[in-house]
């Protein structure tokens, strides 16, 4: 049970951080000694996390799903419309790279000391475009170029330590989005991106079902909590960048980094 919950917190606390979650639950077996938790309860922390923001976002869904039926009848420039247009150009990059890639990713990545070359590097660059970044732009005022420049950068988020909110969020400030509506793209934009990874997951598991060390029942609490902690987290961070910078999550990457080399 201790596994269950320190995984689900792991992951709730650092898959909107902009601190890499992928590296957390890879790292964790490497520092406690446990064994690896398997692909069946990576799958159900990363459904939580996709809960919690389904949930948070609520008013932004029911948008999209406006938005959609604004496209099919073809209103294409109603705002629920560009909003959804923009989470689909910001997705075709790293759908397309993690479709025909993952594989080779997984199985080249999964390294501690990579965790800790990108945990630095990508921890200077949100810190430096955080710092240069304007904040004149918001989500309802950014393009389909900017949408798809912010998805382009997702891509590197393939690699463990990278994090999805992380480089999504250091794309867009970057571009002048504010640190607050910046963090709500990259929410957003998680949505179809921890959905679409969760389904390829679901049939790489049925295709090879290997549930690792723990019962069903762990994976069901698991999710639970994510879930939960997941609202916490996202809470906490756009409510913190009303007041504050990315710095303190700069500082922690480095330190993490600089860290991992010590223990490896």
């Amino acid at each position: 049970m201790l596994q269950t919950v320190v995984l689900a917190l792991v992951q709730s606390a650092t898959e909107f951080l902009p601190v890499s979650s992928s590296a957390h639950l890879i790292l964790v077996p490497y520092l406690s000694g446990w064994q690896d938790q398997g692909m069946a309860m990576d799958i159900a922390l990363h459904m939580g996390t996709l809960f919690a923001v389904l949930g948070y976002f609520r008013k932004d869904v029911f948008s999209c799903i406006k938005g959609i039926g604004d496209i099919f009848k073809k209103r294409i420039e109603t705002q629920h419309a560009r909003l959804v247009l923009k989470l689909v150009v910001a997705c075709i990059p790293v759908f397309f790279i993690g479709f025909f890639f993952h594989t080779y990713i997984e199985g080249h990545f999964r390294d501690p000391r990579i965790i800790a070359v990108t945990a630095i590097v990508f921890g200077v660059l949100l810190y430096f475009a955080d710092r240069k970044g304007e904040t004149d732009k918001n989500v309802d005022t950014i393009g389909l170029k900017d949408a798809f420049i912010i998805g382009a950068a997702q891509v590197l988020a393939l690699i463990p330590g990278v994090s999805r909110s992380g480089i999504t969020m250091t794309a867009a400030r970057l571009l002048g989005v504010g640190r607050a509506e910046a963090a709500r793209f990259s929410m957003l934009l998680s949505i179809p991106t921890i959905g679409a990874a969760g389904a390829l997951g679901i049939l790489q598991f049925f295709s090879n079902p290997v549930a690792g060390q723990l019962s069903g029942t762990m994976i069901l609490w698991g999710m639970l909590i994510a879930l939960v902690g997941g609202v916490f987290a996202i809470g906490f961070l756009m409510k913190w960048l009303k007041h504050s910078s990315f710095a303190i999550f700069a500082i922690y990457r480095i330190l993490l980094g600089l860290y991992l080399f010590y223990v490896f």
